[in-house]
């Protein structure tokens, strides 16, 4: 049984409708293992497998896409953020509540992009002091981080301590990143830098490379490299059915310049 597991109760209003797993895992047992654990605690509650190929050991890549993963999603929604590279050590595990969401993630800077952006002027951000009595030194994902999942679902955030944005690791990272924090499966290199701050007109250049703006695609002729404001609202480079990372040597941490 977890020991001192008092805490803060959760208004009935403020409790999770759903739980989406975003993680570097990729295909394994991980996600699986913890999906049907969350099924076992939470039976009435859909669990979404948002993302599950972030850029591996790097939460100061994939902090970048949480703004744009999270927006337009649908609210009361608990976020399962694992990015964890000193998962086992003592790093601390942070609780975020901004508007009806809640997200949980290691503080490794994976969470400080989010709030460096967010519109939300008093978001609650807690450090989780709570641990369970037993944990695997490698699998915190499922031994940590789902068992304070399952406590915020059941109305009740573990014992943590009240913080500040400026207390957490990584509290001195820029807003926007201008590099490349993600590739996909089709290739395409997502940055972290909002589209919206570079001007149409600009030519990136990454790698010794310069490409131009296109709105989508079928913009351009087959072949042709270009960057465009994606999905997600960020500045993604890709080649028009082809793969960006190979055609141009792309890989995560790549810088860009306009």
């Amino acid at each position: 049984m977890a020991k001192g597991d008092d805490g803060h109760a959760i208004a009935r209003g403020q409790r999770p409708q759903r739980i989406a797993l975003i993680t570097d895992f990729g295909v394994g047992p991980y996600s699986g293992q913890i999906r049907l654990l969350l099924a076992a605690a939470a039976p009435s509650l859909p669990v979404i497998d948002l993302i599950a190929d972030l850029t591996p050991f790097r939460p100061d890549l994939a902090g970048y896409l949480l703004p744009g993963l999270l927006r337009g999603m649908p609210p009361g929604t608990l976020y399962l953020c694992v990015v964890d590279p000193g998962v086992g050590s003592e790093r601390g595990i942070l609780a975020l509540r901004i508007g009806s969401d809640w997200l949980l993630a290691p503080d490794n800077g994976l969470l400080v992009p989010l709030l460096l952006q967010s519109s939300e002027r008093e978001p609650a951000l807690f450090r989780v002091d709570w641990r369970p009595s037993t944990a695997s030194a490698s699998f915190h994902g499922r031994d940590v981080f789902m068992p304070i999942a399952q406590r915020i679902i059941d109305g009740r955030l573990p014992r943590a301590t009240p913080i500040q944005t400026a207390d957490l690791v990584g509290a001195g990272m820029p807003a926007s990143l201008a590099a490349v924090c993600y590739l996909d499966s089709y290739g395409n290199a997502m940055t972290g830098m909002p589209a919206r701050a570079v001007r149409d007109d600009a030519v990136v250049s990454v790698r010794g490379a310069r490409v131009a703006r296109a709105r989508t695609f079928s913009d351009v002729p087959v072949g042709i490299a270009f960057w465009y404001e994606n999905a997600f609202g960020l500045l993604e480079i890709a080649v028009n059915q082809g793969r960006a990372d190979s055609r141009l040597g792309l890989g995560p941490g790549d810088s860009i310049t306009w």
